[in-house]
């Protein structure tokens, strides 16, 4: 019994040798870098694993017997999406979930993420779906307006057209009674021109009338100084 007691506590004190937290700054936050230091644990003699993201950069604790060597590759590692600017490493005695626990809560959280992310996308469709459904309404009553605007714009033609064929009837009317006046001031001048000649013809009467009044009185006269 107590055999195995010293062996259990032997066991966890070599885990706890074993276990270590590290601390990696840089831009290592959103870039998939936690998920980077997963896989590669996984590929190790990892059994115990967890990262998340702390206000200086990201946190992993680890615990296995390839510990050290995960904690010299993190210190070495080349991460294209990101950069790694300082990696500290300590001992840690605390507890460290399995690896696997790890992966399953890690994947529920990337997936809610994702979740998360997908209904912002739908949200912010939904809201660009209505700004573009109340453009269009906009849209709409513009060219509405635009049709009554035409609409009266033609009614104004119409009008108009009216007016200027009722325009057009006048100034025909006006031409006929220029033309009517023009034809009885040619009647007019024609009188005066046929009242001269009557006059004239008038004047030549008259004067040959008096001339041969004036004959026969002197040939009375004469008749008369005779007697």
């Amino acid at each position: 019994m107590e055999e195995n007691l010293k062996k259990e506590r032997g066991n966890e004190k070599e885990m706890m040798e074993r276990r270590r937290r590290v601390v990696v700054r840089g831009e290592v936050q959103d870039v998939g870098f936690r998920l980077f230091l997963y896989e590669n644990a996984s590929a190790m003699d990892i059994s115990e694993f967890y990262a998340r993201n702390i206000p200086e950069g990201v946190e992993v604790l680890v615990g296995g017997p390839d510990a050290e060597k995960f904690v010299a590759f993190v210190r070495d590692a080349r991460f294209e999406r990101g950069e790694i600017r300082e990696v500290v490493a300590e001992e840690y005695t605390g507890k460290i979930m399995p690896i696997e626990r790890f992966a399953q809560n890690f994947m529920l959280s990337q997936m809610s993420k994702f979740v998360s992310v997908g209904l912002d996308m739908l949200k912010t469709q939904r809201e660009m779906l209505e700004n573009q459904r109340k453009m269009l309404e906009n849209q709409r009553k513009m060219i509405e307006n635009q049709d009554k605007m035409l609409e009266n714009q033609c009614k104004m033609l119409e009008k108009q057209d009216l007016m200027l064929e009722k325009q057009d009837k006048m100034l025909e009317k006006q031409d006929k009674m220029l033309e009517k006046q023009d034809l009885m001031l040619e009647k007019q001048d024609e009188t005066v021109r046929e009242i001269r000649a009557l006059r004239q013809d008038l004047k030549a009467y008259m004067e040959e009338r008096f001339e041969k009044i004036e004959r026969e009185i002197a040939e009375i006269k004469s008749k008369l100084g005779m007697l």
